[in-house]
């Protein structure tokens, strides 16, 4: 049975964040908000979770996963960072960016593309989430919250937890997100490339 917390956006209450953490612990599957659109989450480490996850999502293997950290130090752990990158990581983060960057060996083989040995990483500025990864203490693994036969991403928690009934453990209800998911950074070149426009603004890019 999905459970549905609801929790206030901007103070979420330590009781229920717990409760959330252990049940990614787990191995349940999350719908959470960011600040771009909703979220499905669980745990870096449980593959029987990513998997069922990508069957969610309709998405293989060669479909980016993105890890959710806390801060630019959990990025350079599962991610090499050079100065230059580091530079632009620090100007766009908390915020709506995904960053494609080369994974390190912290990174299971399974999640990182397996052709590119790359991961996307993101800081999400939301509270909600932000008390979760504080709460669980290591990235959460995520994707943008869109069904296999949908255009847009799904950001009214009760119509998540309407369509994902059964399929996942948790639907976090942290109010209404946002219908754009975030922009797609790709850092792994000479100069970085914008693979998707999103909300977070790409002149930082150009």
């Amino acid at each position: 049975m999905t459970q549905f917390f609801q929790i206030h956006p901007d103070n979420p209450p330590p009781r229920l964040v717990r409760q959330a953490v252990q049940i990614i612990h787990g191995g349940g599957i999350v719908a959470l908000p960011t600040d771009s659109c909703y979220a499905l989450v669980c745990h870096l480490d449980d593959k029987n979770a990513v998997d069922r996850l990508r069957r969610i999502r309709g998405i293989d293997d060669k479909h980016h996963l993105t890890l959710l950290c806390r801060d630019l130090s959990e990025i350079s752990q599962y991610a090499k960072v050079d100065n230059r990158q580091y530079r632009l990581l620090k100007a766009a983060t908390p915020g709506p960016y995904t960053f494609i960057l080369e994974a390190t060996k912290e990174v299971p083989r399974r999640l990182s593309h397996p052709s590119r040995k790359t991961i996307g990483l993101r800081v999400p500025e939301n509270a909600v989430a932000h008390a979760l990864l504080a709460e669980l203490g290591q990235p959460l693994l995520g994707t943008t919250l869109i069904l296999p036969d949908d255009e847009q991403p799904l950001t009214d928690p009760e119509e998540i937890r309407d369509a994902l009934a059964k399929q996942i453990e948790l639907v976090i209800d942290g109010g209404a997100c946002s219908f754009e998911p975030t922009t797609v950074v790709d850092l792994t070149g000479d100069e970085p490339l914008v693979v998707r426009a999103g909300r977070g603004a790409i002149e930082l890019f150009s």
